[in-house]
């Protein structure tokens, strides 16, 4: 992954790694996430799941060996061509290295999406830093992005949270994302 570890504020030289989770990371992912408003928090049980039963779709970040990212996602079952990024944590001392995209890209890199061509996310409006991640995803892969609104605030969720706009990023080639993410 290219990662601009010279942004990281460290007197010594960090040590980044990019992996799959595992099922011992879900408490550590469920504190990250809490610290990265305004994503909704979900239950340690549902970041354990994650951690294992999604594992290979998901990715995590380490600095020195502290967590301080995570991308969880899912190949849609109907259409094995989309992967959905569930959600793009990134701890507050880990900002500004397009460690998100990076997550991203590597999940894209791994057999299991052998046959995604396109990334699907869902975002609220005022939501600027995940517009951002998903904006330069796009411009990384070369690949178009369609909006429209998934899940509408009255319709959906009761008048108590915004509408969820899905993005949907692609179409994309395999070689676009072997050239990128090597």
């Amino acid at each position: 992954m290219k990662i601009d570890t010279s942004l990281i504020r460290t007197n010594k030289k960090p040590n980044l790694v990019i992996r799959k989770p595992k099922a011992t990371d879900g408490a550590a992912v469920n504190d990250l996430i809490a610290q990265c408003k305004p994503l909704d928090e979900n239950s340690v049980y549902c970041n354990l799941l994650q951690c294992s039963h999604f594992a290979a779709t998901c990715a995590l970040a380490e600095l020195d060996g502290e967590i301080v990212g995570f991308v969880s996602g899912y190949i849609v079952p109907e259409h094995r061509e989309r992967l959905f990024v569930w959600q793009v944590a990134v701890s507050p001392k880990a900002r500004g290295l397009g460690l998100g995209k990076s997550l991203i890209l590597d999940i894209l890199d791994r057999p299991i999406c052998y046959n995604v061509r396109e990334v699907q996310t869902t975002i609220t409006t005022s939501n600027a830093p995940s517009q951002g991640v998903f904006r330069s995803l796009a411009r990384t892969l070369e690949a178009d992005v369609n909006r429209k609104v998934l899940f509408e605030r009255e319709t959906h969720f009761d008048g108590a949270a915004a509408s969820e706009i899905l993005w949907q990023i692609g179409p994309f080639e395999r070689a676009d994302v072997a050239r990128v993410a090597a």
